[in-house]
């Protein structure tokens, strides 16, 4: 019962947020040229700025081990090639290709995965490592994919792959990941008013993110695609898990470390796909789509798993 009460507190107000952005755009007190600056501001600002938080705020030197990290990094990007591989050779339309697996494969790690597991064991856990281990790779290949699979994509070819190598190297979340890291290795620590600041702009990110995605969100467009966004919610919150769970017990992870890899594999997609995905010039409204159902079901699917992992003895 009471995995059951945090995982519908998780998760229902960030789904209420999602609705109240909708009202407002619905009401017109926020319109469509606001929503776009807003996704961009986030795209540039706030969320590269959390990024940089959660890494330089993580002693993950005191905790490192890369047996754990190479896990995370390696099932993840197992991930990304087969759901690429399969969505690209069965699906017609290059438009919703990248949409699709990144909204497969890409979890609320740093925004909804750390309060699961702070809920559980008072603290962050493993949740730096496992972000260490999957947000740069997450990041990186969603520009990749998203680049090629984009609406003015030409496939494949030395301009396509180069613009991608820009967009890369120039990605602010990317930039904020590096920053991160490259501060966290340094024996220095920020001073109290720039900690705050950071802090203070870090908060913004989430509230933003989910009232910028409930405003773009088109219902009837979402209704179209709806057998895409079950599938894709499928594979994000239930087959993945499936898949890769058994083979972390097995390798003898347990307690903090395995709730990190539930967390990795079948938290709900993250908001910053949908923000990604429309500032790389894509529709949008299958990311939409996937975030709100995952964001909704994972108050079921989070607490089946947890009260297995529970039962099982493994937390």
């Amino acid at each position: 019962m009471e995995n059951l009460i945090f995982s519908l507190n998780a998760t229902i107000p960030v789904f209420l947020i999602m609705v109240i952005g909708y009202l407002l755009r619905n009401r017109n007190i926020i319109d469509e040229p606001f929503v776009k600056t807003l996704n961009s501001f986030n795209f540039k600002v706030t969320l590269p700025v959390l990024l940089f938080r959660d890494i330089t705020e993580s002693d993950f030197l005191a905790v490192w081990d890369t047996k754990y990290v190479l896990f995370c990094f390696l099932s993840t990007l197992l991930c990304i090639a087969v759901i690429w591989i399969i969505t690209a050779k069965v699906s017609n339309k290059k438009d919703l290709v990248g949409e699709f697996v990144q909204s497969s494969y890409r979890s609320s790690a740093a925004i909804l995965g750390i309060a699961f597991i702070q809920n559980i064991y008072g603290n962050a856990g493993m949740a730096p490592l496992m972000i260490i281990g999957t947000v740069p790779l997450y990041n990186v290949a969603a520009v990749i994919i998203l680049s090629f699979t984009g609406p003015e994509s030409q496939g494949l070819n030395s301009s396509t792959l180069k613009k991608s190598l820009k967009g890369i190297i120039t990605n602010p979340i990317i930039l904020g990941i590096l920053a991160g890291i490259i501060f966290s290795l340094l024996p220095i620590k920020l001073p109290l008013i720039l900690s705050k600041t950071i802090n203070n702009i870090s908060s913004l990110a989430t509230p933003l993110a989910l009232i910028g995605l409930g405003a773009g969100f088109e219902g009837k467009k979402a209704l179209a695609k709806i057998k895409p966004t079950l599938i894709c919610s499928f594979i994000k919150l239930i087959l993945q898990p499936a898949v890769f769970l058994p083979i972390a017990v097995c390798m003898g992870f347990r307690t903090d470390k395995l709730v990190a890899l539930l967390i990795m594999l079948g938290a709900p997609t993250t908001v910053s796909c949908y923000i990604m995905a429309k500032n790389m010039h894509h529709e949008g409204v299958l990311t939409s789509s996937v975030v709100v159902t995952t964001t909704f079901l994972s108050s079921i699917t989070i607490t089946a798993w947890l009260y297995l992992l529970k039962s099982l003895q493994l937390i």
